[in-house]
């Protein structure tokens, strides 16, 4: 299924139904009093957060939502019906936004979540709601009230536990797919990946995180270099960051320092995430030098930067890597709870 993270659609709720002038006529009672009912409502339109969903795939190709009208009142102090709503399914983690003013009208976070885009007109009052002691036989009614129209800008950003963050052809999907059972394109060439894909790492205990695989960041990113900023928000809502850095660097404090300083130009706030260091790809460093090219590693990144070494394809500190990450996890819920 193509990943879509980003539409625009046009939403209009439908107009409230008039109200009904009537008035009762029976063979015995031939001027009987008002009896015109009120108007339906019109129909809203609502979005509504589907966990089951993860790309606004059907949005790209439906981006006329116009609900129905509320039907007219009529005699006998009938009310119009009202006009059928429209929901629409949208993934958990989708932010709404004017598309016009630009101004967020809220964001989808979990589960069953609803927002009204555009709710639908009231319907207007029948006669009879204006009968009183001084006019007994009022002759109007009220029109219903106008539907909303507006465009809406959807955009999705992946709610995952960890955000893989590294440099193209640094190991993101192969430890994806050796984590869980996502299976994201996997080669040995740059941008492989192009879309991001989650993966759900399982715990004991029936527990388990996700795991994203964002595209990879290259140095300018967040000015719209290679990929540019259409993954970086991605990152945003990670609660762990996990730093790609294949042993076989020849410089991995700079390319640590460098994806930090994409990650701070895109979203300063992303500093404060939890992050540590993956040195991946250790299947390519003979047996014997594994422990000094680790220590080599570690010492050339910045002095309390937590620092993990494992392959994908060996397995070599794989365990050991998931449940450390699995700590950070915890620790990062546990900590969204006290606030």
């Amino acid at each position: 299924m193509k990943f879509v993270d980003y539409v625009t659609i046009t939403v209009r709720s439908g107009k409230g139904g008039a109200g009904a002038v009537s008035f009762r006529r029976a063979k015995y009672q031939p001027k009987g009093g008002p009896d015109g009912g009120d108007g339906g409502e019109g129909g809203s339109v609502t979005l509504v957060a589907d966990s089951h969903l993860y790309t606004l795939l059907d949005h790209r190709y439906n981006r006329h939502h116009f609900a129905e009208n509320g039907h007219p009142g009529s005699g006998n102090n009938r009310k119009g019906k009202d006009g059928e709503d429209i929901l629409l399914k949208v993934p958990v983690g989708t932010v709404v936004k004017d598309t016009d003013s630009e101004t967020v009208l809220g964001e989808l976070l979990h589960n069953g979540d609803e927002l009204v885009l555009a709710k639908g007109g009231r319907g207007g009052k029948g006669n009879d709601f204006f009968k009183s002691a001084t006019n007994q036989t009022p002759r109007h009614a009220q029109p219903g009230e106008p539907g909303e129209e507006l465009n809406i800008t959807l955009e999705l950003k992946l709610l995952a536990d960890v955000g893989l963050v590294g440099f193209p052809n640094a190991g993101k999907s192969t430890l994806v797919s050796s984590l869980s059972a996502a299976k994201p394109k996997i080669a040995d060439y740059p941008f492989t990946t192009l879309e991001p894909s989650l993966g759900v790492v399982a715990m004991d205990d029936f527990q388990s995180f996700v795991i994203a695989d964002i595209p990879g960041i290259i140095e300018g990113a967040a000015e719209g270099k290679g990929l540019g900023i259409q993954f970086l928000k991605h990152i945003e809502r990670n609660a762990v960051l996990l730093f790609l850095i294949p042993i076989t660097s020849e410089d991995p404090a700079e390319e640590y320092r460098t994806l930090l300083a994409e990650l701070a130009s895109f979203n300063p706030e992303m500093m404060d995430k939890p992050r540590m260091v993956g040195l991946s790809k250790m299947d390519l460093v003979a047996v014997e030098e594994q422990k000094e090219a680790i220590s080599e590693a570690k010492s050339a990144l910045p002095e309390g930067v937590d620092v993990m070494a494992f392959s994908s394809v060996s397995r070599f500190g794989l365990d050991s890597l998931r449940h450390k990450l699995w700590g950070y996890v915890q620790k990062a819920h546990a900590f969204d709870d006290e606030v």
